[in-house]
């Protein structure tokens, strides 16, 4: 059942099916980690009742610009929760540091090649925001899952950063189907991904997924990082999960990206980027299209509202404001 349910993860973000549209014509992005790999859980939530806002990411590479429209996320949730006890998803994404971020203050081992101190703002995707900025739907995948280790509480400052872990864990495996809305178009460069989830009655651990990832159905690429870890007492630090915490791995966390790139896009930041990036959109599935194609079609398969709502969508990323 696991791998019936992966596979058909991986076909619906890397086809990216719009009723009426022959989307497998289309060009698409698709990005995994590959499926989780029973090593780690670490902790990743809000704020809430169940405790502090703790923080997990792991990296992804682009290299155009792309429209991302979806994302899968895998995670342990405890044992006799059903997946309607999740109540919240909201995605953040994060530059490599030092960009965004503030000069290093000693408070961990090292920052070298880990996610900025802030993240960035205009990629901020939360279902419980008014109004929402995604929807998502969770499924269960095992009843009963195990991870040899797990990364929960103990996140602490230099020196006393290693702690080997919080032992095993065992809980019911879950995979999350996240849809940006509206979708969320970067330049090319290196990022992190973090989402958090909010479980009511209990907390949602990060699953790890291989490292060095494996193809497939993981979708390689270098440099590949590792997961980092932070909690609201060592903001706006973060901790490497497995050189740093446990001393095992590293880890990469289980996730799936999925939209389109737009190759030929302008220059965030520059005059004429919002002209050349509507032009390079409207060639880009004009050519692939039917007589209603370019720029129309390109909002219905890039996942916007409206061709107003994909206008926006390329102001923010002309306005420099994800670089």
């Amino acid at each position: 059942m696991k791998a019936y349910i992966t596979m058909a993860s991986v076909a619906a973000l890397s086809v990216g099916l719009v009723a009426g549209v022959p989307a497998a014509a289309d060009p698409f992005f698709f990005f995994s980690t590959g499926s989780p790999d029973g090593k780690l859980g670490s902790l990743s939530r809000p704020a809430s009742p169940e405790g502090i806002e703790t923080e997990t990411a792991d990296d992804f590479v682009l290299t155009d610009a792309t429209v991302i429209s979806r994302a899968i996320i895998h995670g342990l949730i405890p044992s006799g929760l059903d997946v309607s006890s999740i109540q919240r998803v909201e995605v953040e994404l994060y530059h490599v540091f030092p960009k965004d971020s503030g000069p290093f203050d000693g408070r961990v081992v090292t920052r070298v090649n880990s996610p900025a101190d802030v993240e960035i703002g205009a990629a901020t995707r939360d279902s419980a925001a008014s109004p929402a900025t995604l929807s998502f739907g969770a499924t269960l995948v095992h009843k009963t899952f195990t991870v040899l280790n797990t990364v929960v509480n103990k996140i602490n400052p230099f020196p006393n950063q290693f702690t080997g872990g919080e032992g095993p864990a065992t809980g019911n495996e879950v995979e999350i189907d996240v849809t940006f809305t509206p979708p969320i178009f970067l330049p090319a460069d290196h990022y992190f991904f973090r989402p958090e989830v909010q479980v009511s009655g209990g907390n949602f651990l990060y699953l790890s997924a291989p490292r060095p990832i494996v193809s497939p159905p993981g979708t390689p690429f270098s440099p590949d990082l590792q997961s980092w870890i932070r909690n609201a007492n060592l903001v706006p630090d973060w901790s490497r999960i497995g050189t740093d915490i446990t001393q095992q791995g590293p880890f990469n966390a289980a996730f799936s990206l999925g939209g389109n790139p737009i190759p030929f896009a302008g220059t965030p930041g520059q005059p004429n980027c919002h002209g050349q990036t509507i032009s390079a959109i409207a060639v880009e599935f004009g050519r692939l299209g039917t007589a209603s194609g370019g720029i129309n079609r390109a909002a219905l398969i890039l996942g916007f509202f409206s061709v107003d709502a994909l206008q926006d969508g390329v102001s923010v990323f002309c306005q420099g404001t994800l670089m």
